[in-house]
C-alpha cells in the first residue's frame, strides 16, 4: 500500500490564513430547510474539529442530522449559517467548480448502496475518479491495481458488479474511494446492506487504511458493528451534538 500512497502527490489546497491544526473544523454550523410555510432545522449550531488520522463516527437515530453533516463536510452541500472549513477551504464560499475540485482530489466517498456502475468492470469503476485527474493510462493502471490488491480483489478486476457479492461490491467501493489516496474518506452507512462477517471484513480494511496511511475516516452510522471500531463517537440528537467521546477503537 506504500506504493499506492506514493503515487498521487498533491499540492496544498489550503487557503492562506486558515488554521492548519485541523483537517476539518465547523463553527456554529446550522442547516435549515424550508418546508412550505415553515422550516426544518437539520443541524443546529454544530461545533466540531477533526485532525488527520481521526477514525470517527457520527451516530444517532434516523433524522438526527448525520448524513446532512457528512454531505456538508464532503462539499456536496453547504451550511445555511456558520462555517465548515475542510482542508483549509470554507465550504460555504466555494463555487461549484471549486467544490468539485476539493472532492475530486482530496475526498473519497463510500455509500451504503455501493453506487457501482453496472455496465462497467470492477477495474473501470475504480478507475473512474482518476479520469478526472491528470494521470497517464499506465499511471491509472498502477493505482487501480494497487487499490484492488489492497482490498483483496485484484483477481476480480474485469468482473462486472452483478457478478460480485455484497461484501465484494463494498470492497470495490472502498477501492474506488482510496484509489486517489485522499486525505479524507466519508462513509455513509457503509455496512447497512452487509451481514456480520462482511461488515467485519469491510471495517478491518478501513481500519488498516487508517492505521497505515493515516487516512481520516468519518462515518455516518447507527450500526453497532461499526461503532465497535471507532476511535471517536459523536452522538447527534435532533441536529445537535449530544456527546463527543473517545472510544477504544479496538475492532473487537
Amino acid at each position: 500500500m506504500e506504493k499506492l500512497a506514493g503515487q498521487n502527490k498533491k499540492k496544498s489546497f489550503r487557503e492562506p490564513g486558515t488554521d492548519s491544526t485541523y483537517l476539518i473544523k465547523t463553527e456554529n454550523l446550522s442547516k435549515i430547510y424550508p418546508i412550505g410555510l415553515t422550516t426544518l432545522t437539520a443541524l443546529d449550531n454544530i461545533n466540531l474539529a477533526f485532525v488527520k488520522g481521526d477514525f470517527a463516527g457520527l451516530v444517532g437515530p434516523s433524522g438526527s442530522g448525520k448524513t446532512t453533516l457528512l454531505n456538508i463536510l464532503g462539499s456536496l452541500d453547504s451550511p445555511t449559517t456558520g462555517s465548515a472549513v475542510v482542508m483549509g477551504k470554507k465550504v460555504e464560499t466555494l463555487t461549484h467548480r471549486e467544490a468539485a475540485g476539493l472532492r475530486n482530489h482530496h475526498i473519497g466517498f463510500i455509500f451504503q448502496t455501493f453506487n457501482l456502475l453496472p455496465v462497467y468492470s470492477v477495474y473501470e469503476n475504480v478507475e473512474f475518479p482518476l479520469l478526472l485527474q491528470n494521470f497517464s493510462s499506465s499511471g491509472r493502471k498502477k493505482l487501480v491495481m494497487d487499490a484492488l490488491e489492497w482490498v483483496g480483489l485484484a483477481d476480480r478486476a474485469f468482473s462486472k458488479p452483478l457478478q460480485l457479492s455484497g461484501g465484494q461490491s463494498q470492497r470495490v467501493a472502498i477501492a474506488r474511494a482510496i484509489v486517489k489516496n485522499p486525505e479524507l474518506v466519508l462513509a455513509d452507512e457503509p455496512t447497512a446492506n452487509l451481514d456480520a462477517e462482511n461488515s467485519r471484513n469491510i471495517m478491518d480494511t478501513m481500519a488498516r487504511l487508517n492505521e497505515n496511511l493515516k487516512t481520516t475516516f468519518i462515518f455516518a452510522t447507527h450500526d453497532e458493528k461499526v461503532m465497535r471500531y471507532l476511535k471517536r463517537i459523536i452522538t447527534l440528537n435532533d441536529g445537535r451534538v449530544a456527546k463527543d467521546e473517545r472510544a477504544a477503537g479496538e475492532g473487537t
